[in-house]
């Protein structure tokens, strides 16, 4: 049976549905929403030649005209010109503002094509249909949309909510196992900011066997999904609490920048960025050592890199000046105080940063 979570936001609620086969079912609960007929599916190079075509006739069966967008796999495509791509197809699909999109696909498929259905004709429908386990635990609920600039990432991007997300377990059977841990990587941030349990359960997490067995990360994802609804319920458009989301995610999105976007997948580096702020938290915020190694072991075991590149200081340092957390001309961390607990909008030195940073390579 589908387990279902709501996001809690007056008029702009929507349901998280999270089961086998659902992917069956996207027209069914297109059909449910009260959507125009016209539909564009917007996926990638690796995605729509495996689900493509189950989505469109899952849709066609419920009367539904389809046109489909296919934009290269690969961070690259988060570009303004794959976003006036995604523009053109939907005009030659005859989408309208009583139309919908569907973003069939992992993070980069959610946040691009979300932002096309936030700015075409103003903003129309958006149904997410993740892919990928980053996806699913994160991206594809909230509504944070973008596209990135050669300066830095998501710098162009809007508040968009979905009107559904329908995550299929069955579609991380074709993951590939670095995508899976990459996945992981959002699920270990949950369990560091909000419930120190979720650790435990991912310790025990047999990691190899993933693709043939998804379903065993069914009470994970169920979780994390349920973390992630809340903090959005509580704080929409990140004017507080929602911060606590990005516990890892600056010296992330730092490291993704200064590598080109390629070297390296979201949750690789967000591992190597929770990493860093961990250390940051031993220093300035009280978490201990020993929680720490924890961390650090636990990222380990599920193949997720724990050293830091062999990248210059001053290169990072630079990519995190384009950070969109900055406030007040420095940069803010989220720092735990303990596992499951942390704190928002620290400052940090300059002379901690580097210590830190050359101190975990």
């Amino acid at each position: 049976m589908p387990q279902t979570l709501t996001v809690e936001l007056g008029p702009r609620s929507y349901d998280i549905h999270i089961a086998k086969r659902l992917g069956d079912e996207i027209g069914r609960v297109a059909g449910q929403l009260n959507l125009g007929p016209a539909c564009l599916v917007v996926s990638d190079s690796n995605v729509d030649p495996v689900y493509g075509d189950g989505c469109e006739n899952s849709l066609l069966r419920e009367k539904f005209s389809v046109g489909r967008a296919v934009v290269p796999a690969g961070e690259s495509s988060k570009s303004g010109e794959q976003l006036f791509n995604i523009y053109e197809q939907a005009i030659n699909a005859g989408l309208d503002r009583s139309s919908f999109v569907v973003a069939l696909g992992g993070g980069v498929i959610g946040d691009l094509a979300g932002y096309a259905a936030a700015s075409f004709m103003r903003g129309i429908a958006l149904i997410q249909v993740p892919t990928t386990l980053l996806a699913m635990v994160d991206s594809a609920i909230g509504g944070k949309t973008g596209i990135n600039l050669p300066q830095g990432k998501n710098l162009v991007g809007a508040f968009h909510q979905p009107v559904s997300v329908i995550a299929d377990l069955n579609t991380l059977r074709t993951l590939p196992l670095r995508e899976l841990r990459s996945g992981l990587a959002e699920v270990v941030k949950y369990g560091v900011i909000h419930d120190e349990d979720i650790l435990t359960m991912l310790e025990g997490l047999e990691v190899d066997k993933l693709n043939s067995k998804p379903e065993s990360l069914e009470e994970i994802i169920m979780r994390g999904c349920a973390i992630k609804a809340d903090v959005v319920c509580r704080d929409e458009r990140e004017s507080g609490l929602r911060a606590v989301l990005n516990f890892g995610h600056t010296v992330g999105h730092a490291i993704e920048q200064a590598t080109g976007y390629g070297r390296y997948l979201h949750g690789e580096a967000v591992s190597m960025g929770m990493v860093f702020a961990s250390r940051l938290s031993v220093r300035l915020s009280g978490m201990s050592e020993s929680e720490y190694d924890r961390l650090v072991r636990l990222l380990d075991h599920l193949g997720l890199p724990v050293r830091m590149p062999d990248f210059s200081w001053v290169d990072i340092r630079k990519a995190m000046e384009k950070d969109k957390k900055r406030a007040g001309g420095s940069i803010r961390f989220v720092l735990a105080e303990r596992l499951g607990s942390v704190k928002t909008g620290i400052a940090v030195s300059d002379e901690d940063l580097e210590e830190v940073w050359n101190g975990c390579r």
